[in-house]
């Protein structure tokens, strides 16, 4: 059953003001403020090849120069495909602004191991992000694919 804060986690993650509200913080070098769970990612759209900007939040950092994050809404989401066309980008976090970095595509076996760690880390984010992913495609998360950002 959904709940109302689900609901509402689920419209504000769709809308594109507030998605994109935390962008302006790292164009600004105040990222460092969301601290080390948050990145911002500059990736080059595939069609356009024009710079294009998410944050996303760090699933795990099995190094300090590896990064994983999850693509919340699947393989349909923008950056993910953008990477996916060229997985050369740049990485903003914390205090480190405009890093190069390169994606790797996680295995679905290496994004479920990714991905059972950070619950068992934030199981109360976990529990509110899967809620709001769920209802906003509208079935339950089974697997989410994960991207590792090799920061160079």
């Amino acid at each position: 059953m959904t709940s109302l804060i689900d609901s509402v986690v689920s419209r504000l993650l769709q809308t594109r003001a507030v998605v994109r509200a935390p962008i302006w913080l790292y164009r600004h070098r105040a990222g460092w403020l969301l601290g080390q769970r948050m990145l911002m990612l500059e990736h080059v759209g595939r069609r356009s090849g024009a710079p294009r900007y998410v944050c996303l939040e760090v699933v795990e950092r099995p190094s300090t120069d590896e990064i994983v994050v999850v693509s919340g809404f699947g393989t349909r989401a923008q950056w993910y495909q953008n990477l996916r066309a060229e997985p050369a980008c740049r990485v903003s976090i914390g205090a480190r602004t405009n890093v190069s970095a390169r994606a790797r595509f996680l295995s679905e076996e290496e994004s479920a191991a990714a991905l059972g760690r950070y619950q068992v880390a934030h199981p109360k984010a976990w529990q509110r992000l899967r809620g709001a992913i769920e209802t906003a495609v509208g079935h339950e998360v089974e697997g989410l694919p994960m991207v590792a950002l090799t920061l160079e």
